[in-house]
């Protein structure tokens, strides 16, 4: 009984089988199938090679969405080296809600060299480099996003201990934590001190021989401290033309959490216009010399996650190239032979022409005289 179970079940799979079936017997071969065959059967090799390359790889994926968070502070992330000595400079942040944050807060002031060492040159110049490719090719952005936490910190490295140049700058370098709204960063002369109407600088007793706002943005960023990340002003240095001048950046932040296989964090992004110009009341060019840093916090927030194509779409992709290869080849391959056939048809019945032959009535034959043994005598 089981047998003919077997037998019944396998009959009825033979009956269900809708797949052509072609003997050997019936099949041709031919150069030009084995040709057509060799060239299907390399073009599926280096399509499947490919597509298991763009399977492996993966791609970033950006969302927008209102960013509701409004309680939250925001960090501001700081390393600025200024060309005056500590002493005659100040840092501070002042907001819309007329809140000022000082640089007591959370800033160091550190005497340093202006002039960088080589090392420090080096990286600096290889910054300044990713910085002018990152501006022509956008797609960058999302590679550094992907290598976020495994590469090397961008902040320059330690200076030698054998340093021989004197101390004349100030390294201003640390973080800030301010309120989620528009404000503005600067370093000027004097220190500030708190002010019923907002804040002042204790600017009167420094010359102003000894201005000079030279500086290097050796790092500025928004939100958590991501290594491996960077940002706009990175690599950025400014030489100042004359002592009474002013540096403006006026940035856009926009607040970005990333969702990536290695790393999930909130940081933010922004974008940033400067401009410069020299403090001449005479001329009516009004102002304060420094350095002023106005920022600004998008209402969106943006959502960048690392997506992988899924495995049974990367089937799915595979099975459509094979397909697709055999079925195109096939139908090109019969195209061609049903071409060349056409074309050597035509070329037979030209190489047979017509002859006359007399016939003994006077009557002329258009026929093909008969090719016999005696003929060829």
């Amino acid at each position: 009984m089981r047998r003919l179970n077997r037998k019944k079940t396998l009959n009825l799979m033979k009956e269900l089988d809708a797949f052509p079936k072609v003997p050997e017997s019936y099949v041709e071969t031919s150069a030009s199938g084995g040709t057509v065959s060799l060239i299907a059967f390399t073009t599926i090799a280096f399509l499947t090679i490919m597509e298991f390359m763009v399977y492996r790889d993966t791609w970033m994926k950006y969302e927008y969405e209102v960013d509701k968070d409004f309680t939250s502070k925001l960090r501001i992330n700081i390393d600025i080296t200024v060309a005056m000595r500590c002493q005659y400079v100040g840092a501070d942040v002042l907001d819309l809600a007329e809140t000022m944050v000082a640089s007591a807060d959370g800033l160091i002031y550190e005497p340093v060299p202006f002039e960088l060492t080589p090392q420090q040159k080096e990286l600096q110049r290889m910054l300044q480099v990713i910085q002018s490719r990152l501006q022509e090719e956008h797609s960058l952005q999302d590679v550094i996003f992907k290598s976020a936490f495994k590469s090397a910190s961008t902040a320059l490295p330690p200076r030698e201990d054998n340093s021989l140049q004197s101390p004349d700058a100030c390294r201003i370098h640390g973080h800030l934590y301010v309120n989620k709204v528009a404000g503005n960063f600067h370093i000027t002369v004097g220190k500030a001190i708190p002010h019923p109407r907002g804040h002042a600088h204790l600017a009167a007793l420094v010359s102003h021989e000894s201005y000079n706002f030279s500086h290097r943005i050796d790092h500025l960023s928004f939100g958590e401290l991501i290594p491996g990340i960077i940002n706009p002003l990175d690599g950025t240095e400014k030489v100042a033309s004359d002592h009474n001048q002013m540096f403006q950046y006026f940035i856009t932040v926009v607040p970005t959490k990333l969702h990536t296989y290695k790393i999930s964090a909130e940081t933010h992004q922004f974008s940033v216009t400067e401009r410069e110009r020299v403090i001449n009341h005479a001329a009516g060019s009004h102002g304060v010399s420094g350095i002023f840093m106005k920022y600004d916090i998008s209402s969106l927030m943006v959502t960048v996650t690392e997506e992988h194509m899924p495995f049974w779409q990367f089937l799915v992709r595979l099975c459509g190239i094979i397909g697709g290869i055999f079925s195109t080849t096939g139908i090109l391959h019969g195209f061609g032979r049903f071409v060349a056939e056409i074309i050597f048809c035509r070329f037979r019945l030209g190489s047979y022409r017509s002859t006359s032959v007399p016939l003994p009535d006077g009557h002329t034959s258009n026929h093909l005289p008969l090719i016999t043994d005696n003929s060829t005598h």
